[in-house]
């Protein structure tokens, strides 16, 4: 009896330790990677599908998942609401869902449900590009609820808002990288005329949403090359715990705890253009964190124990490796760069910047989601809900598996209604926002 006990405990322990929860953008590990194993390998719109939800309206919003519980923000065109919602994983029924602020969009490339939820497990944090962020306990029950723009000055961005919160170390970090200066833009005021407009990180207390830092982050850049889409990435290296942040013409590493900056990338917009919106988050692995300049412009690596301004170890030839939307991923030993035109996917060494295999996936589509690894696959959708499945490591670019889950006579030329979000994966099973629904697909 007791060997069969232990058998069974070993069992139980083992099947809860392949199953992964995805708190937020880029995933648990914070570089788009999942440990989950045994994911759907063939799948469709009419094969695999566990479930599928349809969303009030559309978004550039991933999905964060924990446990049974799927948070999801969503637009509403028809009532011009911003919108948090939570679902059964299992099922895919509502559990409950909210109006969190008014609010729709400000421009027609995108709307003001950009931001990703995040969780840890005992509350979901929503953040929308008003400005206005909410935490609700699994229960939809609002624990606090915060205007950032009043508080702080409203968001001067040009296009809209759209990082993501990000929770580590007991701390909700919020990243806000604009311009210096208020402007008008599509008749509408963006940051302060009357106010200090700088570039910040905030540090919140999760439990009450109060401030426990704010961190200035001073950039030379000029006019728009200031704004950050990107979101903060942690990471550890050799024992402490390192925020980066990517924007504003350079990459920051950041000692996560104060907020304190350690080092910098001398900026890789020499020429000072006005124009370089900053889009992907970085990403770390192997003792290497890369940032990829916009434009066509090269892919830069920093040792992550550098200090004060240092250059970079190295950087690739655009040409030949660059990523103007797509944040890299890193997976099993390896950094993915997805260039969101070319819509080719690269495998590169960390350490070297050799490009090993670069292969070109078979869409006309721009794709400007960030890749997902898991399983030994990686996974990324083009604008229009094509998704693809390429075979990680190896030798060779090898495409696994497509499916469209798309809207029929979709195009891309709507910025508001094209797909962006990355692909989630927990539990054993796959989750693609498209631009009408949520799709969980699972053996």
């Amino acid at each position: 009896m007791k060997y069969r006990f232990a058998l069974t405990a070993l069992t139980a322990f083992s099947t809860l330790a392949s199953a992964a929860n995805w708190p937020g953008f880029r995933g648990p590990n914070h570089d788009g990677s999942s440990p989950e194993t045994g994911l759907p390998e063939k799948f469709s719109k009419t094969e695999g599908v566990k479930w599928s939800a349809e969303m009030p309206g559309p978004a550039a919003s991933g999905p964060a998942i924990w446990g049974d519980t799927v948070f999801i923000s969503s637009s509403n065109p028809t009532t011009q609401k911003l919108i948090a919602m939570a679902l059964d994983a299992k099922t895919g029924k509502v559990k409950w869902q909210n109006e969190v602020t008014d609010g729709y969009q400000h421009d027609d490339r995108s709307n003001l449900a950009s931001p990703s939820p995040c969780t840890n497990g005992e509350q979901a944090f929503f953040l929308y590009g008003t400005s206005v962020l909410a935490a609700y306990d699994f229960s939809g029950k609002e624990v606090w609820k915060r205007d950032l723009g009043k508080d702080y000055g409203r968001f001067g961005t040009q296009w809209t808002y759209s990082s993501s919160p990000v929770l580590d170390g007991g701390k909700l970090y919020v990243q806000v990288l604009q311009r210096n200066k208020a402007f008008d833009f599509h008749g509408l005021q963006k940051g302060e005329p009357n106010g200090k407009n700088e570039s910040y990180i905030l540090a919140l207390d999760p439990k009450t949403g109060k401030e426990i830092w704010r961190q200035v982050r001073p950039s030379e850049a000029q006019e728009e090359s200031l704004e950050g889409f990107s979101s903060p990435v942690f990471h550890t290296h050799e024992g402490k715990r390192l925020m980066l942040i990517s924007g504003g013409d350079t990459l920051t590493g950041h000692n996560a705890e104060t907020g304190v900056e350690l080092w910098r990338l001398p900026s890789f917009n020499a020429a000072k253009i006005a124009h370089w919106r900053l889009v992907p988050s970085p990403v770390a692995g192997d003792g290497i964190a890369l940032v990829c300049a916009p434009k066509k412009e090269p892919v830069y690596a920093m040792k992550l124990d550098a200090s004060g301004t240092t250059p970079a170890v190295w950087q690739s030839d655009g040409k030949e490796l660059t990523s103007d939307v797509s944040t890299p991923l890193f997976y099993q030993g390896n950094f993915y760069v997805l260039d969101s035109d070319r819509k080719t996917l690269s495998r590169v060494e960390p350490k070297t910047g050799k490009v090993i295999w670069r292969g070109e996936y078979p869409t006309r589509i721009k794709i400007e989601s960030s890749p997902t690894g898991a399983d030994g696959k990686i996974y990324a959708v083009d604008q229009l809900g094509g998704v693809f499945v390429v075979k990680a490591g190896g030798d060779a670019f090898e495409l696994l598996h497509q499916a469209s889950f798309g809207l029929e006579g979709a195009t891309a030329t709507n910025g508001d209604k094209i797909v962006r979000a990355a692909i989630a994966v927990s539990d054993g099973c796959i989750f693609i926002r498209a631009q009408d629904r949520l799709y969980c697909i699972g053996k």
